[in-house]
């Protein structure tokens, strides 16, 4: 699921999402395609999956203070995608079968993985709200004027969504289903919201080009 304590989240949304936690536990459609097999899990992606709290909550503060109708436009992006998020995960019960039954090593990484296990349930995971969410702040960053004009904030919001979504599929918290899900869902919201190419915004000279 989106381990969405989500502090960005609609109040409404939680009561829904914590019904579809509760109920969607072993009748669900299984979400898996050939690529998960190949890849393999590594724990030290942990640390830019646990990043993710922060880069989506410093990209909301920073806004909420210095750019208010960009703050309103990441606000569309990120409730629109997890109410879709919301009704799919309603009409499609979800959930993968991809977590190790057991480790053979034990290190900090390893317990960093498995509170996540713990704290998040491997249901109601399509689209990656992760990923979804990573999309819309590196969108904001990079649509903001204050921000897409500073190469290294516009290098590190790239590298840190890039490797966001990489961690969702490395520590197996999600199919490659529900990434390429959370992607289109991405490019869709994106043009609605900005009316950009989506393709731009990851070209070396997007900050200038907007």
């Amino acid at each position: 699921s989106c381990l969405v304590g989500s502090e960005m989240c609609k109040e409404t949304d939680l009561p829904w999402f914590g019904h579809l936690e509760k109920t969607v536990t072993t009748h669900f459609h299984v979400i898996h395609t050939a690529l998960d097999d190949y890849i393999p899990f590594c724990e030290y992606f942990i640390i830019p999956y646990l990043l993710w709290f922060a880069y989506i909550a410093v990209v909301y503060v920073w806004l909420f203070f210095h750019d208010r109708p960009n703050f309103f436009r990441y606000i569309a992006f990120i409730y629109a995608g997890m109410t879709l998020f919301l009704i799919i995960s309603t009409l499609y019960p979800n959930g993968h079968l991809l977590r190790p039954l057991e480790f053979d090593r034990d290190n900090i990484f390893i317990k960093l993985v498995c509170f996540i296990y713990w704290a998040d349930t491997s249901t109601n995971i399509l689209p990656s709200i992760h990923v979804f969410n990573s999309i819309g702040a590196h969108m904001a960053v990079m649509h903001t004027p204050g921000l897409n004009q500073k190469k290294w904030t516009v290098r590190l919001s790239r590298i840190l969504c890039v490797s966001i979504i990489l961690s969702t599929m490395f520590i197996k918290q999600h199919s490659c289903i529900d990434v390429i899900f959370a992607i289109l869902l991405g490019v869709i919201i994106n043009y609605i919201v900005y009316h950009t190419c989506f393709c731009l915004l990851y070209t070396s000279d997007a900050a200038d080009e907007l």
